[in-house]
């Protein structure tokens, strides 16, 4: 259903859906596989099964051939005869090739211990803005779910999750971290960083586990890399805005405030995003609290405690500290909450994982919420409540931002479709929101009705 409801996003041609449907698992499905059961398929069986053979390298060759399909299918479309197909056809490579950014090593940052799982470097893609957007920046913290035991720490760092030996050497910059003008005109030409996320900890940890020689090292990462950019143009910005989707939407606002302070002294605006990462401490089907007890052990196991907000550990367990709800009445850089009031991710894994569910009684409707029963449609309504509410003191701010749509969803600043297209709340585009509340245009206190009242979302389950 996941990859089915991508291919939505960018249509029907059979190119593109071939490149949604094998490679959309590098992304997505992470986050779901590390919190699996005993019930899921194996991790290494579902790797072998969805990419087969294919190594990074020719992964990412594959991905460049057919999304050069993709546009050039499009190309093709809009075009009249056979000699225009040609030409179109050679400047849709050269277009593909022009929007890849390279990656950067931070191998002067090995000997401070800011390293990946497996010990390599930490990395970091930039493409450099432009004309007024010279002195502006984004720095996006990639996400891609997180680890809590010795097995799926370890399978993460034969992925790019936990090793830089991994990761792509150029990637796709889209939606708020997109140069074109037309599908992000308020950031476009804005300096714009992903920091690649290689910890599992959502960059917040610190720790080395002897046994299996894992390093924990996300809050170095975070501090390095930040300093790195400082260093070389950051420090003069006029504007910056932290950012992250998913698990790296948790890390910015775990570390809003810490990329305020690196700014304190300057005339900088500073504000943060953070896109699919208000995870909730919620109750499961079982009555468990499933999601609690995972991000418990991933604080415990990767050192995480000693770099949360003080204004919460100081009468809250580092494991609550973890959760956003308990966080962000506190933050005091202004922040704008993106979230689908239906978490997919939250709901296939933290509502209804197969350890809660062992009847298998929302099998079917997690995956596809046509298939959920009125018991099931209610338990998930009480859901949106409880994220409604955690916003109510956070939304009394002037400075802060919310947009919270009853799409079933994970993740929409980076897509295309969803950034500058719909979903809509009261006619008004996420990236329109965002940019009105980045530059002071309006404020934006967006939420919802409940499902099933918003025709313009595009549902992935």
């Amino acid at each position: 259903a996941l990859s089915d409801g991508f291919c939505r996003y960018i249509g029907a041609s059979l190119p593109c859906y071939a490149l949604v449907k094998y490679t959309s698992f590098w992304d997505f499905p992470i986050d779901r596989l590390d919190l699996a059961s005993s019930t899921h398929q194996s991790i290494d069986t579902m790797v072998k099964t969805r990419i087969g053979a294919f190594g990074p390298w020719a992964l990412l060759a594959l991905v460049l051939l057919i999304a050069g399909s993709c546009v050039q299918a499009a190309d093709e479309q809009a075009a009249n005869g056979g000699g225009r197909r040609r030409r179109t056809h050679r400047r849709s490579a050269a277009a593909v090739a022009d929007m890849m950014v390279p990656i950067t090593f931070l191998n002067a940052s090995v000997e401070k211990g800011a390293v990946c799982m497996d010990g390599t470097p930490a990395a970091y893609h930039l493409d450099r803005g432009s004309g007024a957007g010279n002195k502006s920046w984004i720095v996006n913290l990639e996400g891609g779910g997180w680890c809590n035991n010795a097995r799926t720490c370890r399978f993460r760092t034969r992925t790019h999750h936990g090793s830089s030996n991994f990761m792509e050497r150029q990637i796709i910059f889209t939606g708020i971290m997109s140069a074109s003008s037309a599908e992000n005109p308020d950031f476009y030409n804005w300096n714009r960083v992903k920091i690649r996320y290689c910890d599992s900890a959502s960059f917040a940890g610190d720790a080395f586990d002897k046994g299996t020689g894992l390093y924990f090292r996300g809050q170095r990462i975070w501090e390095e890399a930040i300093r790195h950019l400082l260093s070389i143009g950051m420090a003069s910005a006029d504007r910056a805005l932290l950012t992250g989707c998913s698990a790296g939407g948790l890390a910015a606002i775990l570390h809003c405030d810490q990329f305020g302070a690196f700014f304190a002294g300057r005339s900088t605006t500073v504000k943060c995003l953070a896109d699919a990462g208000l995870f909730l401490d919620a109750v499961d089907v079982s009555g468990g609290r499933s999601l609690r007890s995972y991000y418990g052990d991933i604080v415990a196991m990767q050192g995480v405690a000693p770099h949360l907000p003080p204004t919460c550990t100081d009468h809250l367990d580092a494991t609550s500290c973890f959760f956003p709800q308990n966080i962000i009445d506190n933050i005091k850089t202004p922040i704008f909450l993106l979230n689908a009031a239906y978490d997919v991710w939250q709901i296939e894994e933290s509502l209804a994982p197969s350890k809660a569910d062992p009847s298998r009684a929302w099998r079917a409707c997690k995956f596809n919420r046509s298939a959920c029963n009125a018991s099931q449609i209610n338990f998930l309504q009480d859901f949106r409540e409880q994220m409604v509410a955690s916003v109510r003191g956070f939304s009394g701010s002037k400075s802060n931002g919310l947009f919270i749509n009853s799409c079933f969803a994970h993740c929409q600043s980076e897509l295309p479709a969803t950034w500058n297209g719909t979903p809509t709340i009261q006619n008004k585009r996420i990236a329109k929101s965002v940019g009105d509340w980045y530059f002071g245009r309006a404020e934006v206190k967006a939420i919802d009705c409940p499902y099933p009242c918003d025709n313009t979302c595009r549902n992935i389950i």
